[in-house]
């Protein structure tokens, strides 16, 4: 298999990039891109560590994360399966990106920069919903901001397409196919309910 070794190479593949692809990026949260922000309840949080990285999907029943200032973005980490990918990878390497989106709309939102973990009794607070808290909260310092254009999410038609799970593996069948004896209809039929009294 023929592979790409040089920056060079790579670049003689492609024409030059678009001026506004560039002029778009920002060092910090504009008013648009904090409106942009504060709409999307879903995010994809990449993180790099020793093993190597990590994409783990964030999503809350409002603004994913709080805008503080234009410069930084709290994210609460809500109980999860407690593999601690994410978090433990921060704390070694703090580089992130943040991948936001909001339902019906093709484009995406993109922040990279520096995260660190604080489990600071007051900004736990804020956060607090039906009594529970998170465990930690996620300080994103930005280094960039910028939209992604439609292309990708119109190309998969994301948003127009109906509900196409039918023909997919559900949660208790990946679990089986390593667990042979694993009863997957019980784990299924009980996931939503377990998921929704362990939401916060």
């Amino acid at each position: 298999m023929q592979t790409i070794k040089t920056i060079s190479e790579l670049e003689a593949l492609y024409d030059e990039v678009a001026p506004a692809a560039l002029t778009k990026v920002l060092p910090h949260l504009s008013s648009l891109y904090q409106n942009w922000i504060e709409a999307s309840r879903f995010l994809v949080l990449s993180t790099v560590g020793p093993e190597g990285t990590d994409a783990s999907p964030r999503g809350d029943d409002a603004a994913v994360v709080r805008v503080v200032n234009n410069n930084t973005l709290w994210l609460p980490d809500w109980r999860g399966n407690n593999r601690m990918d994410s978090l433990r990878n921060i704390v070694r390497d703090g580089r992130v990106s943040l991948l936001f989106m909001v339902p019906g709309c093709n484009n995406v939102v993109r922040v990279n920069g520096k995260a660190f973990l604080t489990t600071d009794p007051t900004t736990l607070a804020k956060f607090e919903k039906n009594q529970k808290m998170p465990r930690s909260v996620i300080i994103v310092e930005i280094g960039e901001v910028y939209f992604q254009c439609a292309k990708a999410l119109l190309r998969s038609r994301l948003w127009q397409s109906e509900d196409e799970s039918a023909h997919v593996p559900s949660a208790g069948q990946f679990i089986k196919e390593l667990t042979a004896d694993f009863d997957a209809e019980k784990y299924d039929a009980g996931y939503s309910e377990y998921a929704k009294d362990r939401m916060w």
